[in-house]
């Protein structure tokens, strides 16, 4: 039998580094226990309400969040805050899958332009590795704002 798989980030700032990755993915916040969002409602208000109703203090509403894809394929991610900064190259990393299908010239452009809309989410562009077939379709390694690397493949 599968299992379903979670992805759990360790992160300074949760809300912040969870909206990144919502916009990078596509993906959302999902509302509060029990809540039924309004179609436009932001869910991320919704939250600081309930965790407020509920009593959580101030300075700890922004120890965890968590972003899922809408149409219920991805895993979820989830990003927990911890103290301790990150240091060293992640043992594990994230291919976001950019350009499937995409060979050559036409591939290398379309990593190059999801490369320039995550930079402006706030994405640092680490180096760039050309096509060497046949090992290699080329890729971009990045960073998400608190430099945890991924590559755009």
């Amino acid at each position: 039998m599968s299992r379903h798989l979670q992805l759990t980030f360790d992160a300074h700032d949760p809300r912040t580094l969870s909206s990144f990755w919502r916009d990078a993915l596509g993906y959302v916040h999902p509302g509060p226990p029990g809540a039924d969002l309004p179609e436009g409602a932001d869910p991320l208000a919704a939250w600081d309400d309930f965790l407020a109703r509920i009593g959580v203090p101030e300075g700890e509403r922004n120890t965890r969040s968590a972003i899922e894809d809408p149409d219920g394929h991805g895993p979820r991610l989830f990003f927990q805050q911890v103290p301790e900064g990150k240091t060293a190259k992640n043992r594990v990393h994230l291919d976001v899958r950019a350009a499937p299908g995409l060979e050559g010239e036409e591939r290398m452009a379309a990593l190059e332009a999801e490369c320039d809309r995550l930079v402006g989410l706030g994405a640092t562009r680490v180096r760039r590795h050309e096509p060497a077939p046949p090992m290699s379709a080329g890729f971009i390694v990045m960073a998400d704002p608190e430099g945890n690397e991924f590559c755009l493949d």
